[in-house]
């Protein structure tokens, strides 16, 4: 019998994840015996599991919330952005034990680059990147933008103490203010991005559009709902908007390339499955 490569995303819960739509999207568009499974780990079970991968017969798998921090310390060896954010959502069993990554960063560019081409343009890069939000999911934002050379990176949080304790992880370009000082005139940003999950459960937005210019390119990471209040209020604004979908399919390839042996491609009918799994018109 032919030997069938199984992946994994744990988390706990992690029945909400999409990760297995996509990666057995391209399971199958690939001709790849193999599949790809949820496993739900509470955190006191966490290290158990990821010893046992071999002997369960996995060849590697992602790591959603809340396990990112903790996996960083339990696996032998890390790559690129883990060493940085010191989080793992990605791990692989090599050589050397077992390997982790992250991918958070790979897949909000990756999204931008599809979504709208030249978003990092010299001039873009000489102003500033607003980021929204000073939790686990900005980390990644704040390093990618960094990666691609922006002049300034602006986090700005409700709470100060916790943009200023990320200024002091990444240093420059970096600085901090509370979102409530996040007005136009005293920033005029190429590009907002909001990290929260401000607008997700409810019709908020973390930040009022008005003012800011209209080429400003505003970027929600959330992805259900695909148009969120920020998203809304910048279309209304005829600002360029970039929803989170992509940055969730993008940051899947490295894993499935890892584990499959082939580099996977996010299309357009891959998009329309989870947009249709969200319950969202394309």
């Amino acid at each position: 019998m032919a030997n069938v490569k199984k992946a994994f995303v744990t988390g706990w819960p992690v029945d909400h994840s999409r990760s297995p739509l996509i990666h057995n999207y391209w399971l199958k568009k690939n001709k790849i015996l193999g599949e790809y499974l949820k496993r739900p780990c509470p955190p006191e079970d966490l290290q158990q599991f990821l010893t046992n991968l071999e002997h369960e017969g996995f060849v590697g798998g992602n790591i959603t919330v809340p396990h990112k921090e903790a996996a960083f310390d339990l696996v032998d060896k890390t790559y690129d952005a883990a060493q940085t954010l010191e989080a793992v959502n990605t791990v692989w069993l090599g050589k050397n034990g077992l390997q982790g990554t992250n991918t958070d960063g790979y897949g909000f560019l990756a999204n931008l680059d599809d979504r709208h081409p030249g978003w990092d343009s010299e001039i873009n890069r000489n102003k500033a990147a607003l980021v929204l939000g000073a939790g686990g999911a900005s980390r990644a934002v704040i390093y990618a933008l960094m990666g691609r050379g922006f002049s300034e990176v602006v986090i700005a949080n409700r709470t100060l103490a916790r943009a200023d304790a990320l200024v002091e992880h990444f240093g420059p370009p970096c600085r901090a203010i509370e979102i409530a000082h996040a007005v136009p005139g005293e920033l005029s940003p190429a590009i907002i991005i909001n990290t929260t999950s401000i607008g997700m459960n409810d019709q908020k937005s973390p930040l009022d559009l008005k003012g800011f210019a209209s080429t400003t390119i505003v970027h929600d990471i959330v992805y259900s709902p695909l148009i969120t209040p920020l998203l809304a209020q910048a279309g209304e604004f005829g600002m360029p908007i970039v929803d989170g979908l992509g940055m969730l399919l993008h940051q899947a390839v490295p894993g499935f390339e890892k584990w499959f042996g082939i580099r996977p491609e996010v299309d357009e009918p891959l998009r329309k499955i989870l947009l249709d799994d969200l319950g969202e018109a394309p």
